[in-house]
């Protein structure tokens, strides 16, 4: 059977043929039915597995989006609670849907466009008659977000897309500038936009323009522009070059070192075209009406879209997505119909707490961490006012509290107070639920978009039987497994909800840790609770132990210091950055005796290094914890957050996963951060990787704020849970800009003249790459299931050497000096054996016949470890070397006996010898009589 697919409901048990139904009624292709897979065969070589087993990652968050009939239908687009209400805003949204679903339509050739887009606007906007209440849509799961940029440095729309070569992105986001503004000839029309956003985040191809590389030198030994197609003409000028209150425009010079352009040559393109050609590098030129084919693909630019996908061409890729692999184009009509949208409203948060309180809570002290980490939620990590409901089951199920609005201190303790003392009894998920249903509908409120936390470490062999109720009820559900016995199905759940999925076991924070991440979805980043640390110490008898833990100047209020242990409560000192000390009679011991005790910091939490001291009073090793929770210093002011994310919900062995966090402020990227993932498995044994935003390995981009890692050290099958904790010193983490956005215009060449665009707003330094203060965040990142791994051995040596992706190549004198990012022996863990480099001077030889290009001795290159840079030179040997000579190299890395990964992208070397008078750019793109004639003629633009 195709691993990650359905089986035949024919060849499944009736609870399975169920299950399976009512999935595919969603929409939801993947399911976990046990024993999916047999053990791979050894018999096939590493790289087919690889390439096999990659094909398998799916997206990192779930959408509502399906493609049915070639029309997409679930598209959820959300306002941001900031933005004031506007009606123009949705109408403009509309329209640009509308003019999108058009132009989608032709570009990819009759086969799809927009049918049913939700428009989700927030619950500070006035409620209207024609407001739907929503089911599973949310702010945080939408595919496109409205809201204004944390610096405003600009309108620029992207898309958060942090996977590989043809994986789904995050969101698009666009300003409410962009959609009320006329940008059109500064990115032209916003429904071409968006089907160039769209491009990024379902089918995730790449920008086939490079603002860091806007010129190359072609094989022909030409200077050209990087785009997609060649064909697409136009000049390359300096639009702006001011001195006192003037400016001029004038022809590109080159630079005698590397015989490109000067830095502030720009590629004006012609208004007119006739290439039609591609979508991903100029959307907004009136004939670009397609994306790049394998005919028109420029495999030389040094894109995005090559790097990532193998110089295959944006096209290639769209047409191996899962939309279009069995879709035929639609021959019958010209034109698609337009789309209908749907106006939603976000609405009051609900959520009830539906708890396991059965016989096997009484395992390894489960039902106290249980409370802990319930009573935790409610006081510290729940937003206030919302509508908070509790449940507890066993073989049967109760209402313990029906849904009380969290005000004050009273509020919560009428909730806590009926936590589950004693547990006995079965296992009844379903009565769990149903009564969870009952609890909120009794409230006066609907199940449809209500959220249920449930919380077991049963099994329930009925679960099944009320899959429909809860397809029908909308609600959201989040899975809490505690234990390697909770039941297998527990997921399903949350996948057909688009709940969030945990597992806690062993790690005793586990659970804090969960609840921590189960924050309001509205979009509201200031309101939400921020974890900064969450620690598990083990302290000999009588013995203290010191920690710390930064406050940083984004948060401070609301802010608590919890501490919890397992055998005798422990003395506490606390002190802040400015010396002020609380003891262990300040902090607040819970009158239910679930062994923890707490303390609020009054008003605004002091920025700084707060310090903490521990001792067991016990005479015996006993486990503490320290939890630190907060929220934003003021609404105003946007915290710094983490959140940590799995390539895939489910792997099968030989598939690797990737572990990604991103860290940001707002929606800028934070840089130079120490990030470390921390994996656990149903047997309590942890791994923990550094993650990496180096772009080499598993990470896409250099410095975009997502730090990435590759994770194959399986140890059996069943849950792993994700936990990430990132930490700063002050001054070395920054701020940055975002990346994958559509290409700003500066202006056309039309009819002998330079028509420049309005200048794009500048970015200050000190803004765009702006210190911060030193912080700690801490963050889970769910859980995942592995399936089909041998019971012995060492399983990741069945993945072979990471493929170098950052190779870069320069003459010195008569030698090529290269460098790149060094791979691991096991994609990017370890190191590997050796390097294989192979040069020629015609490119097309490595791309298509690496093995049979001219082999470079590499005897005295010895591999350093994942992460390093390498350094390497040697000279061309048998070739004539002249003015203008051009080599290109690849580079394979190797692991003994004989495994290889797969070629690294191609560097190119020119030897070039700068001449001794400047010369006019006699290279590169046509230049038409317009640039000579500005040459010969500068001209003047005067600044008012």
């Amino acid at each position: 059977m195709e691993s990650g697919k359905m089986a035949s409901p024919k060849s499944m048990p009736n609870d399975a043929q169920k299950t399976a139904q009512i999935l595919k009624d969603m929409g939801i292709t993947e399911y976990e039915p046990r024993g999916l897979l047999q053990r791979a065969k050894m018999v096939f070589s590493l790289k087919v597995i690889l390439f096999l087993s990659l094909l398998l990652l799916p997206v990192l968050k779930s959408s509502q989006v399906t493609l049915n009939n070639n029309g997409y239908d679930g598209i959820v687009i959300a306002i941001n609670p900031s933005i004031p209400e506007d009606e123009k805003l949705i109408q403009n949204i509309k329209e640009m849907v509308t003019e999108a679903s058009a132009y989608l339509f032709h570009a990819t050739k009759g086969r799809a466009y927009f049918r049913n887009v939700n428009i989700l606007v927030p619950i500070t906007w006035k409620s209207k008659s024609e407001y739907l209440i929503p089911k599973q849509e949310s702010y945080d799961q939408a595919d496109v977000l409205v809201a204004d940029p944390h610096l405003k440095y600009g309108d620029d729309p992207y898309t958060l897309q942090y996977g590989q070569c043809g994986d789904k992105g995050q969101y698009i986001h666009f300003t409410p500038n962009f959609l009320l503004t006329n940008n059109l000839l500064t990115y032209g029309p916003r429904g071409r936009v968006f089907v160039h956003e769209w491009a990024h985040l379902r089918w995730g191809v790449f920008d086939e323009y490079n603002v860091d590389q806007p010129f190359y030198i072609s094989r022909r030994n030409t200077i050209e522009a990087t785009r997609c197609s060649t064909h697409i003409t136009g000049v390359n000028m300096v639009l702006n070059e001011c001195q006192g209150g003037s400016c001029i425009q004038r022809p590109c010079r080159r630079n005698p070192k590397t015989r490109l352009y000067e830095a502030k040559c720009t590629f004006i393109p012609n208004r007119s075209q006739t290439a039609k050609e591609s979508i991903m590098f100029m959307q907004n030129l009136d004939f670009v009406t397609e994306f790049c084919t394998e005919k028109t693909h420029n495999k030389e630019a040094p894109n995005l879209q090559n790097k990532m996908c193998n110089h295959r061409s944006t096209w290639d890729v769209i047409m191996s997505s899962e939309d279009f692999q069995h879709l035929s184009p639609m021959t019958e009509i010209n034109s698609p119909p337009h789309p209908t949208f749907s106006l939603l409203q976000s609405k009051q948060r609900v959520v009830c707490l539906v708890l396991d309180k059965s016989g096997s809570m009484n395992r390894e002290d489960r039902l106290f961490r249980m409370n802990q980490a319930a009573e935790l939620y409610l006081i510290q990590i729940i937003e206030k006012g919302s509508l908070v409901g509790m449940v507890t089951f066993d073989s049967s199920a109760e209402i313990q509290n029906n849904l009380t609005k969290i005000i004050d201190e009273n509020t919560y303790q009428k909730i806590t107070a009926n936590l589950p003392q004693k547990p006995s009894g079965g296992t009844s998920i379903c009565g769990g639920l149903k009564a969870g249903f009952q609890a909120i509908s009794q409230s006066n409120q609907s199940t449809s978009g209500s959220e249920i936390i449930l919380l077991t470490d049963g099994e329930d062999n009925q679960m099944s039987s009320c899959f429909e109720e809860v397809k029908q009820s909308g609600a959201i559900i989040h899975t809490i497994a505690l234990g390697p016995s909770a039941d297998r199905e527990l997921e399903t759940l949350s996948n057909m909800t688009r709940g969030r999925r945990f597992y806690a076991h062993k790690d005793i924070n586990g659970l804090i840790d969960a609840f921590s991440r189960i924050s309001s979805r509205s979009g509201n980043i200031s309101q939400q609770a921020v974890q900064l640390e969450s620690k598990t110490l083990d302290i000999p008898g009588k013995k203290w132990i010191n920690g710390t833990v930064p406050v940083d100047s984004t948060v401070g209020k609301d802010t608590f210091f919890v501490v919890t242990w397992t055998i005798q409560k422990p003395e506490i000192i606390l002190q802040d950055p400015k010396g002020k000390k609380y003891t262990t009679s300040d902090f607040q011991e819970d009158k239910l005796n679930i062994r923890s005790v707490r303390l609020r910091i009054p008003g605004i939490a002091e920025t700084g290094t707060w310090t903490y001291s521990l001792r067991n009073n016990h005479t015996k090793s006993q486990l503490l914890t320290v939890t630190m929770t907060t929220r934003a210093r003021s609404p105003t002011t946007l915290p710094v957050i983490t959140t940590a994310h799995i390539s895939q919900n489910t792997a099968h062995y030989p598939s690797p996963v990737i572990v990604y966090a991103r860290v940001s402020q707002g929606f800028l990227p934070v840089l130079g951060i120490n990030v470390t993932a921390i994996i656990e498995n149903e047997d309590g044994h942890q791994v923990t990787l550094e993650l990496w935003d180096n772009g080499a390995g598993a990470d896409t981009v250099k410095n975009d704020g997502i730090y990435s890692r590759y994770f194959t050290d399986y140890h059996g099958n069943g849950r792993y849970s994700l936990k990430v904790h990132a930490q700063a010193r002050k001054n070395t983490a920054r701020l940055s800009q975002q990346q994958n956005k559509a290409l700003y215009i500066p202006g056309y060449a039309e009819n002998g003249k330079i028509i420049p665009n309005l200048p794009k707003p500048e970015v200050k330094e000190d803004v765009a790459e702006a210190e911060m203060d030193g912080f700690s965040r801490v963050s889970s990142g769910g859980s995942f299931t592995i399936s089909v791994v041998p019971p012995n051995g060492n399983h990741s040596q069945v993945f072979p050497p990471g493929r170098i992706v950052d190779l870069d190549a320069k003459f010195q004198g008569d030698r090529i000096q290269l460098s790149w990012t060094a791979p691991g022996k096991v994609l990017d863990k370890g190191r590997a054996d050796s390097y294989m480099i192979r040069t020629s001077k015609h490119v097309l030889d490595l791309q298509e016949n690496f093995d049979k290009a001219a082999l470079i001795n590499t005897s005295g290159l010895i591999p350093k470890e994942a992460g390093s840079v390498e350094n390497f030179e040697f000279k061309p040997e048998l070739s004539k070397i002249e003015n203008g000579t051009t080599f290109y190299i690849a580079i394979q890395a190797i692991r003994e006996p004989n495994v290889t990964s797969e070629v690294s992208n191609i560097a190119q070397a020119t030897n070039f010898i700068p001449p001794q008078e400047p010369s006019i750019p006699d290279l590169g793109t046509n230049i038409s009589a317009i640039s000579l004639a500005i040459f010969g003629l500068a001209v003047i633009v005067s600044i008012f």
